[in-house]
């Protein structure tokens, strides 16, 4: 199972990064590629900082636009949810509403409640197994589930689908799932808890100097602008030396020892050996790097940091603590 999430982690970010590169025209890593945030076509991401505030029940008919750009209508609170990624099965369960969780997908293990649902699939769902269970509403990540989404809503099920590149981005998805599900004070309960964990570290660091940091997520990948990776880096008191370029790409083992980080940060991917180590200790030149010879290689708590859901506020402070022990307890 620990060597099944380790493919996942590596064909998820390898799926995210060819939709971006078709998005874009790009052509390979060594190329930068062209500004990868979509077009603000929606709360989620066009009016982060301005989400919905109130915790009043929800009125129905509830409409709202997710980012594909698709309206949907909900006539009343859904019954029976099935989410496609464990972030969407995770915000479902931390808002409240996770009596009304029908099915989720293989990758989807928390909370403990949330592994014992039905399965739906993996990378690819089946359709006809979340046909089967009559949902009322499909959670769906819009980059990495098209196919699926296409499938569904040809057949008259609604699907809410989301990308959120951002903090606030992510907050503000949760708010509003929160009002689907008739749950805004449960919601905002858990996006005032987010924004106050932010706070707290952007406090902390806010005079500190800034370290140099590279992050490799999954074995040969790193991170660029454009991600919120790399805002949580930012807000970490870190300095990205991918920033540069944009998205998710193959490392360039000669740009990291140019750039000389600080800290080196990764997953634990609850492997021994941990692919990524040994990737570090064999490159070449890799030994001259300032965070190899001082043994300042940090492993980091995997799925908080990597699951646009309200567990990113713990992979934030993890970063923070990391980074800045001194300031963030």
């Amino acid at each position: 199972m620990v060597r099944n999430n380790r493919k996942l982690m590596k064909a998820l970010f390898g799926l995210l990064l060819a939709a971006m590169l078709v998005a874009t025209s790009a052509c390979g890593v060594n190329k930068e590629p062209e500004n990868q945030q979509r077009p603000e076509t929606n709360l989620t991401n066009s009016d982060a900082n301005k989400s919905e505030e109130t915790s009043d029940a929800t009125v129905y008919p509830y409409t709202i636009k997710d980012d594909t750009g698709t309206e949907i209508t909900f006539e009343q609170q859904p019954t029976k949810v099935v989410t496609l990624v464990p972030s969407e099965t995770e915000t479902i369960y931390a808002i409240g509403a996770g009596e009304q969780v029908a099915g989720v997908d293989q990758w989807s293990d928390y909370p403990e409640d949330a592994a014992a649902k039905p399965k739906v699939g993996d990378m690819t769902t089946n359709i006809e197994a979340v046909v089967a269970l009559n949902p009322d509403l499909v959670l769906a990540s819009s980059t990495l589930n098209t196919d699926a989404i296409a499938k569904l809503r040809e057949l008259k099920i609604p699907v809410y689908a989301s990308d959120p590149l951002t903090y606030d981005a992510v907050i503000a998805k949760l708010e509003i799932l929160g009002h689907i599900m008739n749950k805004p004070a449960e919601a905002a309960e858990i996006a005032d808890h987010m924004r106050q964990v932010r706070q707290q570290v952007t406090d902390a660091v806010k005079n500190a100097e800034r370290k140099k940091v590279y992050m490799e997520f999954s074995p040969g990948w790193t991170v660029g602008s454009g991600t919120f990776l790399d805002e949580l880096l930012n807000l970490a008191g870190g300095i990205n030396i991918s920033a540069a370029s944009q998205g998710w790409f193959e490392v360039s083992a000669e740009e990291v020892v140019a750039q000389d980080p600080e800290l080196i940060i990764y997953p634990d991917l609850k492997e021994d050996p941990n692919p990524i180590v040994v990737g570090i200790q064999s490159r070449p030149g890799w030994e001259v790097i300032a965070a190899v010879k001082n043994k300042q290689l940090h492993a980091v708590t995997e799925n908080p940091l990597v699951r646009v859901g309200p567990r990113l506020a713990d992979g934030l402070l993890e970063l923070a603590k990391v980074i800045h022990p001194d300031l963030v307890k």
